[in-house]
């Protein structure tokens, strides 16, 4: 698709809170949040000439490798949230997405995510097919208070949890999409701890994609001020996600 008329390289949508993303306290949940902040950076993407649509003629598309959010307060039902996104960085195949959600004007959710060009076909990442010099970048305008970090996984863990990956963890990419990761990690949460809004940052990596069919083992390790999630197929880590307590 053409890049449209109305881009911009800082894009404000909105979003209404509905109840179905809403966990039983009526805030939003986590996992919605993402989702939200992902079709926001889609949105972009669509209207700057390099979505997922306009990538697929080279086989290419957009995966998110790491994400770091930091979360003041949820909107609850009925807000009417806006996300704004602007991207800090873009070469080859990467690139550094900034993300902010606002109810009201007032900022409640800073993110920081990082994107990777992927071919479809081979599985592996490769430079971007297309033009985005268009896109004015913004190094230096930072959506969060602390940037990625590295998350600590060699500490001793424990299982808690073994699946087989199925047809309702892919995405189109045809992959385990990441907010399933998330929403794993979080089923195995204190509910108290969710519900209480205890959660100061989390932070995601991933490492390699899953598919259809594979054996997974979930581990948790519980540190003084974090509890950490890993999720291995074969004894190597798919995916690590921190959680920093407030």
């Amino acid at each position: 698709m053409p890049i449209s008329s109305n881009f911009t390289s800082i894009l404000s949508k909105d979003w209404e809170i509905n109840f179905t993303q809403c966990a039983p306290n009526g805030f939003l949940k986590y996992t919605e949040l993402c989702n939200l902040l992902q079709l926001t950076a889609a949105a972009h993407s669509e209207i700057g000439g390099i979505s997922f649509t306009d990538m697929q003629e080279f086989h290419q598309a957009w995966v998110l490798s790491r994400m770091r959010v930091e979360v003041l307060e949820l909107p609850k039902w009925r807000d009417i949230v806006t996300v704004k996104t602007w991207i800090n960085s873009l070469e080859n195949s990467r690139s550094v997405r900034a993300l902010e959600m606002y109810v009201n004007g007032k900022k409640i959710i800073g993110s920081e995510t990082f994107w990777a060009v992927f071919n479809t076909q081979t599985r592996r990442p490769e430079a971007l097919a297309l033009p985005y010099e268009h896109f004015e970048l913004f190094p230096n305008e930072k959506a969060t208070k602390d940037s990625f970090s590295k998350i600590d996984i060699s500490k001793d863990k424990e299982i808690l949890f073994e699946k087989t990956v199925c047809l309702s963890d892919l995405d189109i990419v045809n992959h385990v999409n990441n907010i399933k990761y998330l929403e794993w990690c979080f089923d195995l949460v204190d509910e108290n701890l969710i519900l209480n809004q205890n959660i100061d940052s989390f932070e995601m990596n991933f490492l390699k994609e899953l598919s259809l069919g594979d054996k997974i083992v979930l581990h948790e390790c519980i540190t003084e001020k974090a509890t950490i999630f890993s999720i291995t197929k074969d004894e190597k880590t798919s995916c690590a996600l921190q959680l920093n307590w407030k």
